[in-house]
């Protein structure tokens, strides 16, 4: 892969990560959290949604997104070796809104802008199950979209991890967790 390609490749996932913030910003306002297992009641009720509003993957709770007018599901794509094609845009049903390989983004729930505003909100290239990076889409970074909506790019080591003081970026001993395991949603 060329230095240009690469270059088009994570610019693509970084405003395509921005553009999710703006979104989850935006849903925040309307229903008073980031999407979770608590906002989706409300989504189904205010929307009248016949999607299913799962809370098992970051796929599952970015419906929500799309239930509340994000018209286009190419902004939940960015390379990855889980998603090696880009969307259909095709969100009107369960089978095709959000299908398996359509989100690059891991997402952490439960979470608001009333946290730390450093807090990690969702981010790529998660290796499902871990708290692992993989290094090979981004020539060894990671992409981090904050809670106040900053995107951070941080090198991932030798081991996959993203340090951050000396600790893994999910680790329950970072501050802005607060002493609490995130809710980390991995995509499909």
């Amino acid at each position: 892969m060329t230095r240009h390609t690469n270059c088009g490749v994570r610019g693509e996932a970084m405003s395509n990560l921005k553009q999710v913030g703006l979104n989850l910003s935006d849903f925040e306002v309307e229903y008073g959290a980031f999407p979770d297992a608590t906002t989706r009641v409300d989504v189904k009720e205010v929307t009248g949604t016949t999607l299913t509003l799962g809370t098992t993957s970051s796929n599952q709770m970015f419906r929500q997104l799309i239930a509340t007018g994000v018209k286009s599901e190419k902004i939940f794509w960015a390379k990855s070796a889980l998603t090696p094609r880009k969307p259909d845009d095709v969100s009107n049903s369960d089978a095709t809104a959000l299908a398996p390989g359509e989100c690059a983004f891991t997402y952490v729930a439960g979470m608001s802008s009333h946290g730390d505003p450093k807090a990690p909100l969702a981010m790529v290239p998660v290796i499902p199950g871990t708290w692992k990076f993989d290094p090979k889409p981004y020539q060894g970074e990671a992409f981090v979209l904050t809670i106040d909506g900053t995107l951070m790019r941080h090198p991932i080591d030798k081991h996959g991890h993203v340090m951050i003081g000396g600790k893994n970026l999910f680790d329950p001993g970072q501050p802005y967790w607060r002493g609490k395991t995130p809710d980390i949603k991995w995509p499909e």
